[in-house]
């Protein structure tokens, strides 16, 4: 189904950790061991579970999937500071997994944080990603862009990521009440409860939290696109508006698709056959 290069080329047990700079990142590896890796990028404020319902249908298509807790999730990968968060930090994090199978380019698909991370990985390292599937997030350029639209529509969209920068407040405010806020976005509520769990764990809503605020760490971080590339964007998504959705093709300097769903924000729990699909297509189409 896909290039060599998407395959491993050495180790071939399951992956249940890798380590990066002092750091242990939890793993879920799953689906046929010799098939095209591709690597499940989890945003905010879920984890690597939120691809439950799609990765049986990618190994079914012969694919095997690597879902990581990312840097902040997982337990030990929680660095003290903003810093530790840098958006090439997580990105090089990514890379180091695919080192940890042994593939020479693995296919990245994200959502959320992890869409943006994708998009950094593909920019910063084409040559380790054979291929990409963005979901609901748009390219960053495309997101800067929306931000200026004298309209505001993406700004009102996206005021809470200038207020999770804020130090020490988000974090009070949401550590009881994170299911609350997630559910009337549309994130089914037995998903909401379990993900706002894991946060009761010291500094975990913290580190969480220090994505946002690495943001204005992070310059240079971000590079038009040169891998093959879908981008799966709900018309009901609150938080990432359409202008960001029409002006991402001019990122992408490769083969690319837009695929446009009638959902909100939360595609792996909502839509994971639509995502699944669009995902299997790209991954088929640089065989």
């Amino acid at each position: 189904m896909a290039s060599d290069a998407a395959r491993t080329t050495g180790r071939t047990e399951r992956l249940t950790q890798f380590q990066r700079d002092g750091l242990t990142f939890d793993v879920t590896d799953s689906g046929p061991l010799d098939g095209p890796v591709v690597v499940l990028l989890h945003g905010f404020p879920t984890d690597r579970s939120s691809w439950d319902r799609i990765s049986p249908l990618l190994h079914a298509a012969g694919l095997r999937t690597l879902a990581p807790d990312q840097r902040g999730y997982s337990p030990g990968a929680r660095p003290q500071g903003r810093a530790a968060y840098r958006l090439g930090e997580v990105a090089d994090d990514v890379v180091a997994l695919a080192d940890a199978v042994g593939a020479d380019a693995v296919h990245v698909v994200g959502h959320d944080w992890g869409g943006a991370i994708a998009w950094i990985v593909a920019g910063r390292h084409p040559e380790r990603v054979a291929s990409l599937t963005a979901l609901s997030t748009p390219h960053p350029f495309a997101m800067t862009e929306a931000l200026r639209s004298r309209d505001f529509d993406q700004a009102r969209r996206s005021w809470h990521m200038l207020a999770f920068q804020v130090p020490a407040i988000p974090d009070r405010y949401l550590a009881s009440r994170l299911a609350a806020v997630l559910r009337p976005s549309g994130l089914p509520a037995e998903d909401a409860t379990r993900y706002a769990a894991r946060f009761s764990e010291p500094g975990a809503l913290t580190a969480a939290l220090n994505w946002y605020r690495a943001i204005p760490l992070s310059s240079g971080v971000v590079h038009s696109c040169r891998v093959p590339t879908t981008y799966v964007w709900g018309r009901k998504d609150p938080f990432l508006g359409p202008v960001a959705a029409r002006l991402t093709a001019h990122s992408v300097l490769a083969d690319y698709e837009l695929v446009e769903l009638d959902e909100g924000h939360w595609l792996p729990e909502r839509a994971p056959q639509a995502c699944a699909r669009a995902i299997i297509a790209r991954v088929a189409s640089v065989d």
